[in-house]
């Protein structure tokens, strides 16, 4: 029993860690937020950081923050900054407040949460948050007596968050290496397919390392809309197959019996691959296990924070594999594979009791743990703990795919010349035979990054 449960709880967090990678970019948010086009870039690393739902960008954004917002904000930035244990100063004097929602005000407040920890804080609260460009202001000044907007209030607790963190040096380090060659440099970083504000900011050399890259490298794109395309096309019998005709009856009875409590009709699942569903479904095993949606942890993954980083930066972003790769290897999977795929996390999902999903959310904490540590030799551990018996599933999301990106990094190296950035799973540089080691195998030698002598 143990050893079945170990491969099924590999089997939903295979599925997940790659295919959440896709999802993301299929179905998100089709409104358009109210968000100015030149504070896009820090908002998209301040709504990882967990001070405020995203949920505001559509709901008066640009309109002034109410008492309730802005106590809500406020609160979660103190945690935020206090969560550094960083020493304080008792006898700091806190500016006065007049709690009138103004920009003077909150800046005020913003500095009432910072300057205790800040021994050479200036008396200024206005000259303080401006040396530290929290307060920038526009051609029309500071405008300290006009009333707050949400987006202002949110872009002056997101800047203070990155600026005390990066001022404290401390922030989420990654499992990273660095590989090189004479002339060319590739930053190696393990990713989390899905994540957690803990894991934002992240540590100043590993953003520093990111933004003097001169290109993204990333196991697939999930930014273009082909592969978005594509990923929809594959997942759908077009042949007048049915669900039906290729799940064996016990999966299919299990299948009903899943749909029927989250109230979704059995025909609305008759065109959809096994793969497809499988992955659906495996997102609920960790459904508001951290405060978050499945869909919102997703959208917290490292991946998705570098590829959108890269876009706003206008960093050119390049493919080991791509999106259709990686549907097509979900795609190529023989039926019976598929079928105990979708068996193993229908089985989670229809007897909580057996506390596998405890067990799985337990499994990703540790691996946000290590993460935020870079703490590569524990996650390899908690990784590889769950590897469990040999399928037809594992050999496909490691292995061969491990030498192929290898391949293609050490041609990057001696073909290219300069700075490289690299995001994949974590696991491919964790599980036995990774790209590490291909990478040593063709006779380069891997340094953990924040051992490497310039990291910068």
């Amino acid at each position: 029993m143990k050893r079945m449960k170990k491969h099924a709880l590999a089997t939903v967090l295979g599925t997940t860690l790659i295919l959440t990678s896709v999802v993301p970019a299929i179905q998100a948010e089709q409104a358009l937020p109210d968000i100015s086009d030149w504070a896009v870039e820090t908002l998209h690393e301040g709504e990882k950081y967990g001070i405020f739902p995203m949920e505001w960008y559509y709901d008066g954004f640009q309109s002034t923050i109410s008492m309730e917002r802005l106590n809500s904000l406020l609160n979660l930035t103190d945690q935020k900054i206090a969560s550094l244990n960083l020493p304080k100063n008792d006898q700091f004097k806190p500016a006065n407040v007049e709690g009138d929602n103004t920009r003077g005000d909150i800046v005020k407040r913003l500095y009432n949460l910072v300057a205790p920890y800040d021994a050479n804080a200036s008396q200024d609260p206005v000259a303080y948050l401006q040396a530290r460009q929290v307060l920038q202001g526009s051609d029309k000044g500071l405008m300290l007596d006009q009333k707050a907007t949400t987006q202002q209030a949110v872009l002056f607790a997101a800047r203070l968050i990155k600026d005390t963190y990066a001022q404290a040096e401390q922030g989420a380090k990654g499992v990273a290496w660095v590989v090189e060659d004479e002339d060319t440099k590739i930053y190696l970083l393990g990713s989390i397919h899905l994540g957690i504000p803990d894991l934002y900011p992240m540590h100043p050399k590993l953003t520093t390392a990111f933004n003097e890259s001169q290109g993204l490298f990333v196991e697939a794109n999930l930014l273009d809309p082909e592969g978005a395309n594509y990923y929809i096309e594959k997942a759908m019998y077009t042949d007048g197959t049915t669900i039906q005709d290729v799940l064996s009856e016990e999966t299919y009875q299990k299948l009903g019996k899943m749909a029927k409590e989250l109230g979704i009709p059995m025909e609305a699942l008759q065109t959809q691959k096994p793969w497809l569903i499988s992955n659906e479904l495996s997102l609920l095993a960790s459904d508001d296990a951290f405060g978050l949606s499945a869909q919102e942890m997703a959208a917290h993954g490292i991946d998705m924070q570098f590829l959108l980083s890269a876009m706003l930066q206008q960093k050119p972003i390049y493919e080991l594999e791509g999106v259709q790769a990686q549907v097509d290897m979900f795609d190529s999977i023989s039926a019976e594979a598929q079928d105990q795929a979708l068996a193993d996390v229908l089985d989670i999902l229809l007897n909580p009791s057996d506390k596998t999903i405890d067990e799985n959310n337990a499994l990703l904490g540790e691996w946000f743990t290590s993460w935020k540590l870079g703490d590569a030799e524990g996650f390899a551990k908690s990784f590889n703990a769950i590897e469990g018996e040999s399928s037809e599933q594992n050999a496909m999301l490691f292995g061969k795919r491990d030498e192929d990106m290898a391949q293609k990094i050490a041609t990057v190296l001696e073909e290219d010349k300069g700075t490289y950035f690299l995001v994949v799973g974590a696991g491919h540089f964790l599980v036995d035979k990774n790209i590490r080691y291909h990478l040593e195998e063709k006779g380069y030698k891997v340094v953990p990054f924040y051992q490497s002598t310039n990291p910068h």
